[in-house]
């Protein structure tokens, strides 16, 4: 009886130790606007954590990547940046608007232009099966160049309310506090934030792919 014991102990031990390790859910969103808001410095700022350096006119798609923690859980968020020009799209929007989970709507607050362009954004996304069921957030985005502002917070917040979005004012730019002890919109942790909304807002999706394991 004893053997029959240890016995017993081993198989459990050895069905554990072999389970697969869970893996990695994986999501695809896309951050899209005018060339020139910062969508890619919004992106590396959540990436990275910081501001570029230096940054140039995306041509194409630029991709980035961060395994972030909801709830427990390890989800790797994929963020899709694509040129604002139209020649540079055209090649490349039939794979940019393919298996995506939510998406960043990019204005720059200085901008009234980039603005005014939303529309035609949003019908681009309808265009290509993105209805209102996907996420979506509304970023406007330079919000530390408070002297330069064109696009004040009452229209957006309008617009947002009337496109079922919710509104951030950002910018990924700064990182200063506030004196108040209040959430600077120019404060990295906000950008973190806005990514986060949405992370969130993603666990009940069925993800793009599963990957390996985090490390």
């Amino acid at each position: 009886m004893a053997d029959s014991g240890t016995s017993g102990e081993f198989s459990a031990s050895l069905s554990s130790s072999t389970l697969p390790p869970p893996r990695t859910r994986i999501f695809k969103i896309i951050v899209i606007g005018d060339s020139g808001v910062g969508k890619t410095c919004l992106t590396y700022r959540f990436c990275a954590g910081k501001f570029p350096e230096k940054t140039e006119a995306t041509i194409g798609v630029d991709f980035r990547e961060r395994l972030v923690d909801i709830d427990g859980e390890k989800i790797k968020i994929q963020l899709w940046d694509t040129a604002g020009q139209e020649r540079f799209r055209k090649s490349m929007v039939q794979h940019y608007y393919r298996n995506v989970h939510a998406v960043v709507f990019v204005y720059d607050v200085t901008n009234a232009a980039s603005f005014r362009s939303l529309p035609a954004w949003i019908e681009e996304c309808k265009q290509h099966a993105l209805g209102t069921e996907v996420p979506r957030i509304l970023v406007g985005n330079k919000c530390d160049l408070q002297d330069s502002i064109q696009v004040g917070t009452e229209v957006a917040q309008q617009f947002a309310d009337t496109h079922s979005m919710p509104l951030f004012e950002t910018s990924a730019k700064t990182s200063n506090t506030q004196k108040d002890g209040t959430l600077d919109r120019g404060s990295s942790d906000h950008v973190e934030a806005i990514f986060m909304t949405v992370a969130h807002k993603l666990r009940s999706q069925k993800p793009l792919v599963l990957s390996q394991p985090a490390d």
